[in-house]
């Protein structure tokens, strides 16, 4: 059995959606033991699927978790939810700012019942400021923090990709819990840790900061493709390949051996890194192209013959697939005693040179009401 370096910490997480559901799972993969608490009825609202409660999007962000369910508004149950918290190492929420106090989750009082408690509050603009009682979604985030503005193509705008906000905040969250309890080993205090979507996303977004910083540039969507010289290219059979080429001038000369073009980069327009950031969109129509006459597999043979850094621009259905996908045990599957076989993908962290292949499917509503309840009471007897 894999050892999780979290054994033995507690989180209780009231999260919804994503941001905090993301930050709950990422500990959870560590090991820790997170109890989420749901409303009674229909739970965390990322459950509704169909008539049902365990949407995809619900399950992708809690795994490996606990549900109980709880209505703060009853007083035996408001007296269990206490209980929790006198026992937990973290307790989590992505309210709007001033939500948590209002359901008596505030940090004051959860601190009073528990000094050592790790709070972590997750919001869209942070807990104060003229912004702080706007909803804030993924889309919302990204584009507050000039992150959209580099993903959104300007021949065709319109917004594409996951939800990259709500996963990144959730990591920020995690990461800022991580430091607090190291820093409550020493201390025996908890801390109360904030990370708001606008602040989480300027923090990922800082590359294009530091250059407007920097150099005044203000980059756009083709900025870093270009000075990265990344291309995606269709092949004959209608799959695509991908390849960052970057500097260093041998996977340059690979890539000419590859499509049999050994003095293409001779010519003026293509002879060195500037003239190719240059004229990239050239480059890309000769590309282009030349990668139509073959397949993917073929294309993939050459360039990897050559050394030329490369993918297959796999979809999901075809990216675990792949050998070294494979290889690398990224598939994984637990399960469920009502769900059956259920399939995610694992932690990407090893330890000590093993993967961590366990995994628990996400909870059913309250599917450890009885199991929770039953471990309060007996704590609650006396020695």
């Amino acid at each position: 059995m894999t050892h999780k370096v979290l054994a033995g910490i507690t989180i209780i997480e009231q999260g919804t959606f994503i941001t905090g559901p993301a930050a709950g799972m990422l500990l959870a993969d560590l090991g820790a033991d997170v109890i989420k608490v749901e409303q009674p009825g229909a739970g965390d609202p990322f459950r509704a699927f169909q008539g049902g409660l365990y949407s995809p999007h619900f399950q992708t962000y809690n795994r490996n978790k606990r549900s109980l369910t709880l209505d703060a508004k009853n007083a035996d149950d408001a007296k269990v939810f206490d209980e929790l918290i006198a026992g937990a190492d973290v307790y989590i929420q992505n309210f709007r700012p001033g939500a948590a106090e209002r359901l008596g989750a505030g940090e004051s009082r959860l601190r009073s019942l528990n000094p050592r408690l790790v709070y972590c509050a997750i919001s869209g603009f942070g807990q104060t400021g003229p912004a702080a009682g706007r909803p804030a979604y993924d889309t919302v985030a990204q584009a507050a923090s000039g992150f959209l503005n580099l993903l959104v193509n300007p021949a065709n705008p319109r917004v594409v990709g996951p939800a990259i906000a709500d996963a990144l905040t959730g990591f920020y969250a995690a990461y800022g819990i991580l430091g607090a309890l190291v820093e409550r080993g020493r201390t025996g205090v908890g801390r109360k840790v904030e990370v708001s979507m606008l602040e989480a996303m300027c923090h990922f977004n800082l590359d294009a900061f530091t250059h407007y910083f920097a150099e005044g540039e203000v980059m756009g969507p083709y900025s870093r493709p270009s000075v990265s010289q990344s291309y995606t290219l269709r092949c004959r059979d209608d799959k695509w390949v991908a390849l960052h080429m970057s500097s260093p001038e041998k996977f340059w000369q690979g890539l000419a051996r590859a499509i049999e073009r050994p003095a293409l980069f001779q010519d003026p327009r293509f002879a060195d890194r500037n003239a190719r950031i240059a004229h990239q969109e050239e480059l890309i129509v000769l590309l282009s192209d030349l990668f139509r006459a073959r397949d993917r597999a073929d294309w993939c043979e050459r360039l990897q013959a050559e050394d030329v850094p490369h993918a297959p621009m796999y979809d999901t259905s075809e990216a675990l697939e792949d050998p070294q996908a494979k290889h690398m045990e990224i598939e994984i599957e637990g399960h469920h005693p009502e769900i059956g076989r259920w399939r995610t993908v694992r932690s990407p962290v090893s330890f000590d040179g093993v993967r961590d292949r366990q995994v628990t499917p996400p909870p059913t509503l309250g599917e450890h009401d009885a199991e929770i309840r039953a471990a309060l009471a007996a704590r609650r007897q006396p020695a």
